[in-house]
């Protein structure tokens, strides 16, 4: 009964505070006002100062956390009302998808390197761009730590939530595809919560560049860390 008890309050404290935090941020539009991120840190600060084991709000978040799937399946949607842009640009897609993962991993592998960063992290960073449960599963298999790349996962989306506006308006990246695939490709689910802001071309754009750079880094990243490491 406890267990029920705890879970219930998990769920509903989490969903109401995210709740308001999405209204505080469509009244201020303030990128560091994200929903996702200032409930992300509430909690964090909540269980910290109430001394709350992470164990015992798991009971409820878990709950939360199962719905990631049928969220990410939803993402269909856009996707298929927006199929005919899809193929009529589909080698752009995927020529920027690889030329962007290919970036990303030079260039987090190049930094890492300059900052004489241990083999284990800079193997545990390689997947960062790449959607937590694949990250998970690539950084495990090159010898990387897991559960530290689902943290990098983060960090690298709430990034691109933050700075991508800005970022399109200094490059002046001015079309679906462009700040879709961008979007997609290096900040993941979380990143692609921002492109509803600009409309559904980028949300299909941004979602469909999500589940081919998972694919892709399944791939090229365990291959990489191969041959640079």
């Amino acid at each position: 009964m406890l267990q029920i008890l705890q879970a219930s309050l998990a769920i509903i404290s989490t969903v109401l505070l995210f709740v308001v935090l999405q209204k505080v941020y469509l009244k201020f539009s303030n990128p560091l006002l994200l929903p996702i991120l200032t409930t992300t840190i509430v909690l964090v600060i909540v269980l910290l100062v109430f001394n709350i084991p992470y164990s015992t709000y798991m009971q409820g978040g878990d709950w939360i956390q199962a719905m990631l799937g049928p969220a990410i399946v939803a993402l269909a949607f856009p996707l298929y009302n927006q199929r005919a842009l899809i193929f009529k640009y589909k080698y752009a897609i995927v020529s920027s998808l690889l030329v962007s993962m290919l970036s990303g991993l030079i260039s987090v592998f190049s930094l890492l390197k300059l900052f004489d960063a241990s083999d284990s992290f800079i193997l545990t960073a390689l997947p960062k761009s790449l959607t937590t449960p694949v990250a998970m599963q690539v950084s495990d298999s090159v010898g990387g730590i897991a559960p530290l790349s689902a943290v990098l996962v983060m960090v690298a989306g709430f990034t691109g939530a933050i700075l991508g506006p800005l970022i399109y308006k200094i490059a002046k990246i001015d079309t679906a595809i462009s700040r879709g695939v961008a979007m997609g490709s290096a900040s993941h689910g979380v990143g692609i919560t921002k492109l509803k802001e600009f409309g559904e071309e980028d949300l299909s754009m941004g979602s469909l560049s999500m589940g081919l750079s998972a694919v892709l880094g399944a791939f090229i990243c365990p291959i990489f860390a191969m041959i640079f490491m």
